[in-house]
């Protein structure tokens, strides 16, 4: 049975996603019901598979028992393990959030979000370029609907620029497919690291091409400078649970990054080796820059916490740019505080949100809140986390990344994560004063908040203390996964049985 583990996260939301939209008109108790189980076991899978890929051993599941390079396949090792236990965390916080009422403002919430849910995981576990086009293209088309979930004028508009770019992009994933299949003869990702060590000089300029073309769709998934401007009013306008869903989306480009450059494009590729690293490195930085300006100019709550998502990718970006192991291991432990943490504070705006009626997230003076000092507490908790104070994880993750700086990179790294930071801080402290402190005149307003939306935030929020606690661990993973992805030869030769017989 546990061979067949790997294909779970993939068809655990798949059948969950038939039976909920196959009884579209059914009784919403039912759809609740089905859709928090289904994400519940993909939690539990997800914790297998982790423990699975954690003794370093990298297996696949050939699909049809058709073998790579030909099949498709779906492939283990640490960081795609990480990966999809990180989607499915975060899945339970925001399903049983909108179980407390955001599902029913609109149809077949449920179905679409497990479906986004087969999308991203398989994104994450896919070991062929093609394949990853196609789950690109699975979780974008539910996330389109999901956007709209609701409806209005500012959802409806913010879904357009978002749907354009997504086509756009998708449009030149499969060129860059395409040329890098006409200059290597395979899109099976190993087989192609394989080949680029006997690439012959001729075609060494169409495969940087093809690779430069992906890096600028991975890019846009990722939301780096200039191509981040659909996030900010996207995500600010997106109901709570999906916003919250969406706080891995973006990992999904940087992940994409990650893999792809450093297996394919790894040390033995010759002269292509490490070719994305400094386009990575200052685009990083200028995402990081700006983003760190923007959050000081949001005037809304939900629009303060995307910006604070695109600082997230700055720093996460600059890891990627610095590409060592050390670099790469901790801007995992940031990936995994930041998503879990920016995803909580997004549902917990929208309670704030719900309790200040007309001014709602908007960062004006409003009366008392009903429940004010809970959301006070909750808030301040997910202001100093994701501002990066500490004793909570964002300091941590910080402190990592900014060690892993070497040389000239510190120059550059320290003191612009540092007024980011600073820039966060004062934004979240600006947010905090109006919402809680300032609105101390008149009567409280609002009712108290439902338990679902309560379990929701606080299932998230309490990632920040808990990766402090439990950080040995979960660095000594990261630090493992961070060595495994540096040395892409295992992974070669686990598909590819042949590989350590040409070498």
């Amino acid at each position: 049975m546990t061979q067949h583990l790997i294909v779970l996260p993939v068809v655990l939301p798949l059948i969950a996603g038939i039976l909920l939209l196959y009884q579209r008109q059914g009784i919403v108790r039912y759809k609740r019901i089905v859709s928090i189980v289904s994400t519940a076991l993909l939690l539990l899978v997800s914790i297998g598979l982790v423990n699975q890929a954690a003794s370093g051993e990298i297996t696949y599941y050939a699909l049809g028992d058709w073998q790579p390079p030909f099949g498709i396949a779906l492939v283990l090792d640490r960081l795609s393990a990480m990966m999809v236990l990180l989607t499915s965390v975060l899945a339970v916080g925001a399903v049983v959030y909108a179980c407390a009422g955001d599902d029913e403002k609109g149809s077949n919430f449920h179905g679409l979000f497990q479906w986004q849910l087969m999308g991203i995981n398989g994104a994450f576990l896919t070991g062929d370029l093609f394949n990853l086009f196609v789950f690109f293209e699975v979780l974008l088309l539910a996330s389109y609907a999901l956007l709209l979930h609701g409806g209005g004028k500012a959802r409806i508009q913010a879904s357009v620029h978002y749907v354009v770019l997504n086509l756009a992009g998708s449009s030149l994933f499969l060129i860059g497919v395409g040329v890098l299949y006409g200059a290597t003869g395979t899109l099976n990702m190993a087989d192609m690291a394989q080949r680029l060590a006997e690439l012959p000089p001729e075609r060494e300029g169409l495969v940087t091409a093809g690779a430069l073309i992906l890096l600028v769709v991975f890019g846009l998934k990722a939301a780096i400078l200039p191509l981040y401007f659909w996030l900010p009013r996207a995500y600010a306008n997106a109901p709570a649970p999906v916003a919250a869903l969406f706080a891995i989306m973006t990992k999904v480009g940087i992940y994409a990054i990650l893999r792809v450059y450093s297996l394919i494009f790894g040390d033995q590729a010759g002269s292509l080796t490490a070719l994305e690293q400094p386009w990575v490195w200052w685009f990083a930085l200028a995402t990081l820059a700006i983003a760190g300006v923007s959050v000081l100019a949001a005037k809304d709550l939900r629009l303060l916490v995307a910006y604070l998502v695109l600082v997230s990718v700055g720093t996460l970006l600059a890891g990627i740019g610095m590409r060592t192991p050390e670099a790469v291991s901790a801007l995992l432990y940031y990936l995994i505080h930041t998503t879990l943490v920016t995803g909580g504070l997004f549902l917990l705006a929208d309670m704030i949100g719900a309790q200040r009626g007309k001014p709602g997230t908007r960062l004006v003076k409003g009366r008392p809140l009903v429940q004010g000092q809970w959301l006070a507490l909750a808030f301040f908790i997910g202001a100093i986390a994701v501002a990066g104070l500490p004793p909570l994880s964002g300091a941590l993750g910080k402190a990592l990344m900014l060690n892993a700086a070497e040389g000239m990179q510190r120059l550059w790294l320290w003191p612009l994560l540092l007024l980011a930071g600073l820039s966060s801080l004062i934004a979240l402290s600006r947010a905090g004063s109006t919402l809680f402190w300032r609105s101390q005149r008149g009567t409280a307003t609002g009712k108290k908040l439902p338990r679902e939306q309560w379990f929701g935030v606080i299932w998230l929020l309490s990632a920040a203390p808990l990766l402090v606690i439990f950080a040995g661990p979960v660095s000594h993973y990261t630090a493992a996964a961070a060595e495994q992805l540096a040395n892409p030869l295992p992974l070669i030769e686990a598909l590819m049985p042949d590989a350590g017989d040409n070498s």
